[in-house]
């Protein structure tokens, strides 16, 4: 077999392999966590929420994705608690958990616009 047509087949056996075999270890696992459950939209409560969206991540790669996931979001609070006291990620605008995936360690990212429902800690808004 001439050379030239052996390098043919190792360049198309590479094309083919590259087309077939998995991505490479580091990979981007992103999912939603702001699409409300059945029925859960009619429940939830208004919301006055902070002007620009915040972001947190913990310190770095974990072998727990758990342990990743709850970190992204204790970061995501303290600083969204700077904003409102009372903000949890649960009531985020437009909230989103996404995790950088290497091997099986993980790093977890939060980012979501904090909120609060409408006349939490204001008083002038009730009357009787």
């Amino acid at each position: 077999m001439p050379k030239s047509v052996s390098v043919r087949y190792f360049v198309l056996a590479a094309a083919f392999a590259a087309l077939v075999l998995p991505a490479p270890a580091f990979a981007v696992d992103a999912f939603d966590l702001s699409v409300p459950e059945d029925g859960a939209e009619a429940e939830a409560p208004e919301l006055e929420c902070a002007a620009e969206s915040l972001s947190g991540s913990g310190p770095g790669f974990v072998s727990s994705r758990e342990e990743s996931e709850e970190a992204a979001i204790k970061a995501w609070t303290e600083k969204a608690q700077a904003v409102y006291p009372e903000a949890v990620f649960e009531l985020a605008k437009d909230s989103n958990l996404s995790c950088a995936v290497q091997g099986l360690y993980s790093k977890c990212f939060a980012d979501g616009i904090p909120c609060k429902p409408k006349g939490e800690g204001d008083t002038s808004a009730k009357s009787e």
